[in-house]
């Protein structure tokens, strides 16, 4: 399978830069080099910032309907190219190419929401209070935006930021993830050959940090928007202080999953490892702290622990794969101590529990039972293929533990009775909430959490406005 050539797009060229410096791209799966990844340069990072002015002052001249014409475009070509950029996304990051095809058809959603939404980025009038005043509010692009990606969704991850602000007349300057640059530089390939103008987007890649501080310190760029860890997002809000910068942030989760004895059982356990074990639990969302009813715990356990029996794991393109591997190496020796410790406090693995294959950073999808909140998985967000379950007596006992973490991205609950799910929709502290269902985010709701999940949302017209800024006239006549 070929992969693409790795290029940054800079001022509408693309180009390997001036630094000189590469950095491999592996496939988790074998551990083959796929490509080298250019890195930026100072030199080379000054000039995507001095298009970026440029290409906001053309883009955001632009009428929002000439703007969803070429965002259309761009949608048509990713649909042209759909196949190829998901096998990209499946050699660089590893997940099954189903899940790759499916990331594109919301990568292509989100474009042409974003596109046709900011035809509909109206301002309004306020009636004055004097016959003879008119008050107008104006909602505007608020200039060149920066934006750094996390490689658990190559497709995703890089859409939100690209579309939201191209959607609502800014440039972006976007550094996708070293380990996952092949899917970002289609997904721009289709926004460049559909017209967007030089310097309106800009993918750069190099050492994160040396790129963040120099991209956030400019007076240049306007707007911040981060997918990654809470550590790393309250370090690049405080660099973003320094200019007033308007900030996103999507970070972490820990998403509790609260199972009643009145729901399905076996229905719950599908919904839940079908969605746990995707992407190799590689996802913010990920269900990560199952807290179950005493009463139906068993059942529960055994269910989950059979579904995941069933998954079968190996390269994302062959086929029935429905697990691929994590990322690299080195998360696999993290999923072992998280099991390890776990086991300490209690806790049983019903299934799973240990790395698998002969190669790649394979690690087998793994269910770990009476687990205790003093484990570290209970308390740090995983990020792999382990699901740990625990038992709860009661309805106040779930919202509490549920609500015991910092952490608020997304939460899940499976129950039939209306009261107890208008009370966790009341009282879980979330910024995501799914009902008997695990689809909590599509193009047009946002997507965002509470405390040290971070603020703002990406997607809906959430996401569109957080890359803008209103601006009030007042008019005597």
């Amino acid at each position: 399978m070929s992969y693409t050539d790795l290029k940054m797009l800079i001022d509408g060229e693309w180009t390997s830069g001036t630094s000189g410096e590469f950095e491999d791209v592996i496939d988790p799966a074998t551990n083959e080099v796929l490509g080298q990844v250019p890195h930026a340069s100072a030199a080379d990072l000054d000039r995507a910032l001095e298009a970026a002015q440029r290409g906001f002052a053309e883009w955001s001249a632009m009428s929002p309907h000439a703007r969803q014409q070429v965002m259309e475009q761009a949608a048509r070509n990713l649909e042209d190219n759909k196949q190829e950029i998901a096998k990209w996304c499946t050699l660089e990051m590893g997940k099954p190419l189903a899940e790759s095809l499916v990331e594109m058809d919301f990568v292509i959603a989100v474009t042409r929401w974003c596109g046709e939404e900011g035809r509909r980025a109206y301002g309004r009038i306020v009636p004055g209070r004097a016959a003879d005043h008119r008050h107008s509010v104006l909602c505007e692009p608020i200039g060149p935006a920066c934006a750094f990606a996390a490689w658990n969704f190559p497709g995703t991850n890089v859409i939100r930021k690209i579309a939201h602000s191209l959607g609502a007349g800014c440039s972006m300057i976007l550094k996708p993830s070293e380990e996952t640059p092949a899917t970002a530089i289609g997904i721009a390939r289709a926004y460049h050959d559909a017209g967007v103008p030089a310097g309106a987007l800009q993918i750069v890649f190099g050492v994160p940090d040396t790129v963040s501080r120099q991209l956030i310190a400019s007076p240049i760029t306007r707007k911040l928007s981060f997918t990654g860890s809470v550590p790393v997002g309250k370090h690049l809000t405080k660099l973003a202080a320094d200019t007033m910068m308007h900030v996103t942030m999507e970070l972490g989760g820990h998403a509790p999953v609260m199972v009643f004895e009145d729901t399905d059982i076996a229905d719950a356990a599908k919904q839940m490892a079908a969605f746990k074990f995707r992407n190799a639990g590689q996802v913010c969302i990920s269900p990560t702290r199952f807290l179950v009813q005493k009463s139906v715990y068993s059942d529960f356990v055994d269910a989950m622990t059979d579904e995941a029996k069933k998954i079968k794991i190996g390269h994302g393109l062959e086929d029935g794969v429905q697990m691929g591997p994590l990322i690299a190496e080195r998360r696999i020796g993290v999923m072992e101590n998280f099991v390890a410790d776990a086991q300490t406090h209690g806790a049983r693995v019903t299934t799973g529990g240990q790395r698998t294959g002969n190669q790649g950073s394979f690690f087998s999808p793994t269910v770990i039972a009476d687990v205790s909140d003093d484990a570290a998985i209970m308390n740090e967000e995983p990020f792999g293929p382990l699901a740990p379950i625990s038992s709860v007596d009661n309805l106040d006992e779930m919202i509490v533990r549920a609500n015991r973490l910092s952490v608020g991205l997304a939460a899940y609950a499976y129950v039939k009775d209306g009261q107890i799910a208008d009370r966790l929709g009341r009282e879980i502290q979330s910024g995501m909430l799914g009902i008997n269902t695990p689809m909590v985010s599509l193009a047009e709701t946002p997507f965002g959490g509470v405390g040290d999940s971070g603020y703002g949302s990406e997607g809906g017209i959430e996401g569109l406005a957080a890359y803008q800024q209103t601006r009030l006239i007042v008019e005597k006549r």
